[in-house]
């Protein structure tokens, strides 16, 4: 992910954002995550980490990274928006979300993709971005699910 983290520090100051301290970590610390994360985890782990940065700041450089399009903003129906790394080659993943424990797995599904391609062209539209969000209940809430509700496994390829 430091392909990410460069690029997202160079447009930052091309666009003629401040530099600091608070907006570097935020960044690298982004640039570390394999999913999204919200604005309370990532100031969270800053502070574990001994890199004390307000949550103003964190906010903030997340609206720039948001405005410059470097993250994406992510609703999974928790109340709570998480951010992730949108990648400048446009490889993404989607996400599973447990409605029990709240966990939220990425996934990557190739089929999807030349489905929403399809989709795209047959009607004709066309698609700039897409979020998929899948709710339900991860294997280890399963039994807690309502009834006739099934566990979704996803057998795809990892995510790089």
């Amino acid at each position: 992910m430091a392909g990410w983290t460069e690029h997202a520090l160079r447009r930052l100051d091309e666009a003629g954002y401040r530099r600091g301290e608070a907006r570097r970590a935020v960044v690298e610390h982004l640039g570390r995550q394999a999913c999204a994360v919200s604005a309370l985890d990532v100031e969270a782990a800053l502070r574990a980490s001994g890199r004390a940065v307000g949550r103003a700041s964190v906010y903030r450089v997340l609206e720039q990274l948001a405005t410059l399009k470097l993250v994406s903003r992510l609703e999974v129906g928790d109340g709570t928006a998480r951010y992730e790394t949108a990648h400048p080659s446009g490889e993404h993943h989607h996400h599973l979300v447990c409605d029990s424990c709240g966990a939220v797995t990425p996934f990557a599904d190739a089929e999807l993709e030349r489905t929403i391609a399809r989709v795209s062209k047959r009607m004709p539209f066309a698609v700039d971005e897409h979020e998929i969000v899948l709710h339900g209940h991860c294997r280890s809430c399963s039994g807690r699910a309502p009834r006739g509700l099934t566990p979704i496994t996803v057998n795809d390829s990892p995510l790089r």
